[in-house]
């Protein structure tokens, strides 16, 4: 047995970066900071000095022009990765990504492609607040033509980001922030993770639980808990939310009769509502309690601790939201939530829980 490669997922996507940039001259790093000796949270570092000024491409505050352009070398053969270092950037972007990066294929009747991926990070830390950490993936997988990318784990980040790269569709790359820092194995070299859906977790047959990016690691922690009350959670990664691939979660949603999806962006038109509304439509008579959605609440993500903390889906809410859909009393579902707050709350709010390392 070798021994575990653990690095973090912020080191895995600058090896991904790195790999595809040695290996395929027509790669090309472009955006605000990628040149910045802090490096995007130490994603692209080092990638300026040794690739140069060609390829690794330092731009002015303009999202909207600058993407155009990366569409327009993907479509004369280069394979652009865009770097907005929040979503909020990218959002002056959206009409070079709506109405000609994901519709070039299909107005050219086949004859063009973008091959470009946009690498944009959400999430949240203290002061953050409403316009540096919100969660807008739902308005991406609202695109037919666009791919869109959510993992939580090391290997995930590096695997499927060499993935995205290799794609001839437009991919939207979403890191959230605290997933940076979380550990775990990577293979070495250019190991490549299908944009094929959901990763099955943890097996139960209590209830289907679908969760997607940093939320993975809130819910496995619960998902841990529940195990020890013998509630037994069939655990999935979302990973990939456009295409949506929810075969798998039907299929397991028929045997536990229970759905619950925890979401990292808001709950109204969200991720978490388009999964429950595909699972009802085929199980609807396998049901045997009503699905529970988690998310954001409606209003913008505070800045201050205090709202913060209520705010936020967390372990505790995520196990009593699933204990309460499999059916467990009442005093059974506190206990549950007085463990892991307790837990929870040893580390500071703005910081990832130390529980958060892989391999998952």
């Amino acid at each position: 047995m070798h021994e575990p490669r653990l690095i973090t997922a912020g080191e895995a996507i600058r090896e991904a970066t790195d790999l595809a940039m040695a290996a395929d001259p027509s790669v090309v790093l472009m955006g605000e900071g990628v040149a910045d000796p802090k490096a995007i949270f130490g994603t692209t570092a080092n990638l300026s000095q040794k690739y140069g000024p060609q390829r690794v491409i330092e731009l002015p505050l303009s999202e909207n022009g600058f993407t155009g352009i990366a569409i327009g070398a993907a479509m004369n053969g280069l394979r652009p990765i865009i770097v907005h270092q929040r979503v909020e950037f990218c959002l002056l972007a959206m009409e070079q990504l709506v109405n000609n990066a994901a519709k070039i294929h299909y107005v050219s009747n086949g004859a063009h492609r973008a091959p470009i991926v946009v690498r944009l990070i959400v999430g949240r830390g203290w002061g953050q607040g409403p316009a540096h950490s919100q969660s807008l993936e739902a308005l991406f997988a609202h695109i037919p033509g666009l791919k869109v990318v959510m993992p939580s784990s090391a290997a995930d980040a590096k695997g499927m980001l060499l993935a995205s790269i290799q794609d001839d569709s437009p991919v939207i790359f979403i890191e959230h922030r605290w997933v940076h820092y979380v550990k775990g194995h990577v293979p070495p070299g250019m190991q490549t993770v299908p944009l094929d859906g959901p990763h099955r977790l943890r097996e139960g047959d209590a209830v289907t639980v679908v969760s997607n990016s940093y939320l993975t690691l809130e819910t496995i922690r619960a998902a841990e808990e529940l195990a020890k009350e013998g509630i037994a959670a069939d655990h999935f990664d979302l990973r990939v939310i456009r295409p949506l691939n929810v075969a798998p979660i039907v299929e397991s949603v028929r045997r536990t009769g229970r759905l619950v999806t925890v979401d990292t962006g808001f709950m109204t038109y969200g991720i978490g509502a388009e999964i429950v509304s595909r699972v009802m439509e085929q199980c609807c008579m396998q049901m045997r309690a009503s699905p529970r959605r988690l998310g954001l609440p409606e209003y913008p993500t505070p800045s201050s601790r205090s709202l913060a903390a209520a705010y936020y889906p967390r372990s505790p809410d995520i196990a009593a939201a699933i204990a309460e859909v499999a059916g467990a009393p009442a005093a059974r579902i506190a206990s549950l939530r007085s463990t892991l707050s307790a837990d929870r709350e040893s580390v500071p709010l703005d910081i990832p829980h130390h529980s958060f390392q892989g391999p998952f």
